[in-house]
């Protein structure tokens, strides 16, 4: 009966903190609640890197989404609000970071990476290739066979 009610209590406790990522704003029309909701999916959240601020439940993307909501009351533009976030966390709120300077690496590293890869790997066959096709050379002399005959030959005590 004991482990039933801790059971139960412990559901409780998890309902609680499920309904509490849940934001209730009210907007004025559909057209602003679609703004909201594609800002916060297209946002990430700082804290928990590869999830959007509408998924994660961490204290900094409630208070994004509360900003969010502050700023589209207030009739800014969504890249008003897109541009403050930037300005205050970096390019880092975004999925698709602009190409600049700062983020080089972040969209042509892949790339550069892949084709070293590819050149390694050809260098790597071509040589094995060349190897392969090359002649024996390591044929012994007339000399070296017959002692390595007489050390087969030989027994030991």
């Amino acid at each position: 009966m004991k482990q039933l009610i801790q059971g139960l209590l412990l559901t409780l406790c998890l309902l609680g903190s499920a309904s509490a990522a849940i934001d209730a704003y009210e907007f004025k029309n559909e057209a602003e609640r679609e703004r909201y909701r594609t800002l916060v999916e297209e946002l990430r959240c700082p804290k928990c890197q590869n999830q959007n601020i509408a998924d994660s439940n961490a204290p900094i993307a409630m208070d994004l989404r509360r900003e969010i909501y502050r700023m589209l009351e207030e009739g800014q533009s969504n890249e008003q609000i897109v541009d403050y976030l930037v300005a205050r966390y970096g390019d880092f709120v975004l999925y698709k970071p602009p190409v600049n300077a700062k983020t080089l690496v972040l969209w042509y590293g892949p790339i550069v990476l892949l084709v070293i890869g590819f050149a390694v790997l050809a260098f790597i066959l071509i040589r094995r290739r060349r190897a392969s096709d090359k002649p024996a050379s390591n044929t012994l002399s007339e000399a070296e066979r017959e002692r390595l005959a007489t050390l087969l030959d030989r027994k030991d005590p």
